[in-house]
């Protein structure tokens, strides 16, 4: 099992690797999308391609440790609410993502289930922020399958 900041490594963007997301041209507001060879990849990277529009998740302490479960109808309705779990505990504690790690995302007869694990710190002065994720839309939304995994995203910022 690798730890958070194996993670971190494993994770970032090498020449010689394929993005984990992308920023995309949006009129009002912040459109990107995030790859991975796993759905449970994917999703991680949109966790990263949102916290981007906050603040470097690369110059987070991984300090103290946020663990989440959230469920959704369809995958579409569970990557927002993961995205949207990100926002509350940004907003109620004051919790800047670092990395994180998708335990699973499975379904039971009515819904999925997504666990998993985040690494931050809280804020303070010695991080900057530069902007701020207000809502994570349907707009535009979409999960796809193929040679990788790519979901877009919409935020209203």
């Amino acid at each position: 099992m690798l730890e958070y900041s194996e993670w971190r490594i494993e994770n970032m963007v090498k020449k010689s690797r394929k993005p984990r997301f992308r920023f995309l041209e949006h009129t009002a507001d912040a459109k990107f999308q995030a790859f991975g060879n796993t759905i449970e990849e994917a999703f991680a990277n949109a966790a990263i391609a949102m916290v981007s529009l906050m603040w470097d998740p690369e110059t987070i302490q991984l300090q103290k440790k946020h663990l989440a479960k959230v469920d959704g109808k369809d995958l579409q309705q569970l990557l927002v609410h993961f995205l949207e779990e990100i926002l509350y505990i940004l907003d109620s504690k004051k919790f800047l993502l670092g990395a994180v790690k998708i335990d699973c995302i499975a379904k039971d007869k009515k819904n999925y289930i997504l666990t998993a694990s985040f690494r931050g710190d809280s804020y303070s002065e010695e991080y900057t922020t530069f902007g701020e994720v207000k809502a994570v839309t349907y707009n535009e939304m979409k999960i796809e399958s193929g040679d990788q995994y790519v979901v877009q995203v919409v935020v209203d910022i």
